[in-house]
């Protein structure tokens, strides 16, 4: 019996962190996918997920998922290289690593406000930019602007914001590589390309699947950066579009339990895309 309690003691002091997540994580999240299929009179129907694809589901899922790809292939990209560099001495290094996070560390209103001004059709920053080469101002975000110019402008003011955090993982993997697979690699006459693929890559794995899984659920939450740039809902995003379903809660619940899903599904394949990959580098 002793043994018995021994072996329960944990138990009692993960207790009240695992009754805060019952509380206000778990039982939230079964509730409105519960409500999810409820109508305003309390029966249980599929009705609330067919009246979303009346309100744009369709239009607001193809633009988180684009947004998405979008925004964790820059971000990656560009956290690579500044992971590159940052790994590297280099005279100013420190000052370089400290002005690198000054984005993470702005609000994401702030960094929305920021970009609205730069993307203005008016007296904005890029447009003032293109007339100094010559070229002609763009509509960014008015009525007549086109799609794609709007994803381009969401993706690079988000990145610029969530870009330092991913380059902070990606560096903290190069810096645990040993600079001896380098050099064992160089002197077998190994190109750059070849131990990127070879040695970098593989050793990252679980780095970039850390940086994916933080990020991706984070895009798929995107709403500020949208709501800043996009007042008229010219662009429309899942978490956009509860924002406009608040005043209708069980159309919010069905809006949740779709954006869930998606994250879900997203973090699913992320991890299995990790698993195959850790056992081909096993064997």
């Amino acid at each position: 019996m002793v043994l018995i309690k021994e072996k329960f003691i944990p138990l009692f002091f993960i207790a009240p962190a695992l009754a805060y997540e019952a509380y206000f994580a778990f039982y939230p999240t079964f509730s409105a996918v519960y409500g999810s299929f409820l109508t305003a009179s309390g029966k249980v129907s599929t009705i609330n997920y067919q009246e979303l694809a009346g309100l744009g589901v369709y239009s607001a899922i193809t633009n988180t998922v684009i947004i998405t790809i979008g925004a964790l292939a820059l971000q990656f990209v560009l956290g690579f290289i500044i992971a590159s560099l940052l790994v590297r001495g280099f005279r100013g290094k420190n000052a370089f690593s400290a002005l690198l996070m000054i984005p993470f560390a702005t609000a994401t209103v702030v960094a929305g406000y920021i970009f609205s001004n730069v993307f203005s059709p008016i007296g904005g920053y890029a447009n003032g930019t293109l007339n100094l080469f010559g070229l002609s101002s763009i509509n960014w975000n008015g009525a007549g602007s086109n799609f794609i110019v709007n994803i381009i402008q969401l993706i690079i003011a988000d990145s610029w914001k969530n870009t330092p955090i991913v380059a902070l993982i990606l560096l903290a993997g190069l810096t645990s590589i040993p600079r001896d697979l380098y050099d064992a690699a160089a002197v077998d006459g190994a190109g750059w390309f070849s131990r990127l693929v070879h040695i970098t890559l593989p050793n990252l794995v679980g780095f970039i699947v850390i940086a994916l899984v933080i990020r991706g659920v984070s895009e798929f939450n995107i709403f500020a950066i949208a709501l800043l740039l996009f007042p008229h809902k010219l662009l429309t995003t899942l978490v956009y579009g509860l924002f406009s379903l608040a005043a209708k809660p069980y159309l919010s619940f069905a809006g949740a339990s779709v954006l869930l899903g998606f994250i879900l599904v997203f973090v699913a394949l992320v991890l299995a895309l990790r698993r195959i990959t850790a056992s081909r580098s096993g064997n």
